[in-house]
């Protein structure tokens, strides 16, 4: 007899020989019975990941999604005068509405990401890892040329930047490798995981796109300072990235235009000296809601420059609160880290929050007039599909790393040098 059967086969014979010790209960009264709290093994999915996930830095979360959404409501009258410029008739709230639809499916890919397990994160990274390499080379073939870069594929409604969804899987699916490393000397995760990155770099430089280059190039060495790299061989590489920096000016005409524009006001420089200009005029509070005029002259208020629209509308006060939120999530994110053994979340989340950062401080640059235009969006809070779902996916998986309970998987997802 299987041991199936036979095992309910005895638990029908306990619980007929149970039964006559149990008080029978009159049908008029059993409607009163109280019912049972359901256990933590019977609640829902949603109430599991609740009570399991860092609700501080979800609640961050939803509060820059929320003040994006009003700024990208002030900015859209903006926008949909460019569009119409560029032959596009749309309504001043076009981009709102769009927004909200990029919100509301980017909160279901948090959930959708947040639930899993640490293993499942790890190989959606690396296998996205490799389709986002793959995906870059489509772009080199069937991009489509936006502003001179050539980083999207797709047009319209379904334009698609691939650099934005694999910056998330590069950082966990690097720093899987490099704790890989750190378990086995054997593996030469060191080497493997600075040829991928010189790889991605390559290709991003070919659509052009610095900024997203800055961004892999600075994770990586990042999480290869917490792995372990050596200071020495961390300096030449220092060393290297910054002769590429002097190098792209003189090989990449759009990076040289960029930067005589912000060095020497050439060119389209007084765009970026516009969005400093905003800000300084903006006072303490702001001319208020949907009353300013300078973000009439910035050129990409709902995206680039979409800081500076804050500061003109609601003041700096405003602009300074945006910025403490931030330093609060990367701070928050780092204190947590301390608390974990896992040297591939320690590497994994360090290198998403890192990266976070880094954007979120490139933008903010930008319009202050300390760095030239990069094209890069503020997070969370500027208008765009691909870069709020990108983000949304790198703040799904850190809040599936970071979780109390992370470990919870089949035995066989645990067994093997994959799971390990």
């Amino acid at each position: 007899m299987p041991f199936a059967r036979w095992l309910r086969k005895q638990g029908g014979k306990m619980a007929s020989h149970s039964d006559k010790n149990v008080p029978i209960i009159p049908s008029n009264l059993q409607h009163r019975r109280r019912p049972q709290p359901l256990s933590r093994a019977d609640a829902s999915t949603l109430s599991r990941w609740y009570a399991e996930v860092d609700r501080g830095l979800l609640l961050m979360i939803v509060g820059l999604m929320a003040i994006g959404l009003l700024a990208v409501a002030v900015a859209s009258p903006v926008g949909a005068r460019v569009a119409a410029r560029r032959g596009h008739a749309v309504g001043e709230l076009y981009y709102l509405w769009r927004q909200i639809f990029w919100v509301c499916s980017g909160c279901i890919i948090i959930f959708v990401v947040g639930v899993r397990s640490k293993f499942d994160i790890r190989k959606w990274a690396v296998i996205g890892t490799v389709v986002g390499v793959l995906a870059l080379f489509g772009v080199l073939l069937l991009g489509h040329e936006v502003n001179g870069s050539t980083r999207w594929i797709g047009s319209g409604l379904f334009r698609l930047q691939p650099s934005e969804f694999l910056k998330p899987l590069f950082a966990v699916s690097m720093g899987w490798l490099l704790a890989c490393g750190s378990e086995d000397e054997k593996i030469p995760a060191m080497s493997l995981s600075f040829a991928v990155t010189l790889l991605i770099s390559i290709l991003l430089m070919s659509q052009p796109d610095f900024g997203q280059t800055v961004l892999i190039c600075g994770t990586w060495l990042a999480m290869a300072f917490i792995a372990g790299l050596d200071l020495r061989k961390l300096g030449w590489l220092g060393g290297a990235a910054a002769a590429g920096m002097v190098a792209t000016y003189f090989l990449y005409a759009n990076a040289r235009h960029r930067i005589d524009a912000f060095l020497f006001g050439t060119g389209d420089g007084g765009q970026v000296d516009r969005g400093m200009d905003t800000l300084a005029n903006s006072g303490l509070i702001g001319s208020g809601p949907f009353t300013g005029t300078a973000k009439f002259r910035l050129p990409e208020a709902h995206t680039d420059y979409i800081y500076s629209v804050i500061g003109e509308e609601f003041g700096l006060f405003a602009c300074a609160g945006i910025l403490l939120l931030y330093v609060a999530l990367v701070v928050r994110v780092l204190r947590r880290l301390r608390e974990e053994q896992d040297q591939f979340v320690i590497l994994a989340g360090s290198g998403l929050v890192l990266q976070f950062a880094g954007q979120m401080l490139i933008n903010i640059a930008v319009n202050l007039h300390l760095l030239p235009s990069k094209g890069m969006t503020l997070p969370f809070i500027s208008y765009g599909g691909s870069s709020l779902w990108a983000l949304c996916l790198s703040m799904g998986m850190l809040l599936a790393l970071t979780r109390r309970n992370p470990y919870r998987a089949r035995p066989q997802e645990i067994a093997g040098w994959w799971g390990k």
